[in-house]
């Protein structure tokens, strides 16, 4: 399993109350995105998520862990985005 795309759909997921909702954001199917959650649950061996048929909830456990794949996912943006900026920097003598 992919780690950090399970953490951008889980985030996707709570962000968008609706597992349907984030597999359209993403550009992905409805089965694939519940496997996926399914899987990062196993894997965390926790309940991320309160489901019924008409709504979404985060457990605790998933509070917690959507503060902290928020955190992660931003310094992965941000340390994207410096090693950008450094390497678009013109170097060299001219």
């Amino acid at each position: 399993m992919d780690k950090l795309q399970a953490m951008s759909v889980f985030v996707q997921i709570a962000e968008r109350g609706s597992l349907t909702a984030a597999a359209e954001a993403i550009g992905k199917s409805l089965p694939s995105v519940v496997r996926i959650l399914a899987r990062l649950e196993d894997t965390l061996q926790a309940r991320l998520l309160n489901r019924t048929t008409r709504r979404l909830s985060l457990t605790e456990e998933g509070r917690l862990y959507l503060e902290n794949c928020r955190r992660i996912l931003a310094e992965i943006d941000y340390a994207e985005a410096a090693l950008g900026q450094q390497q678009s920097t013109p170097r060299g003598l001219i």
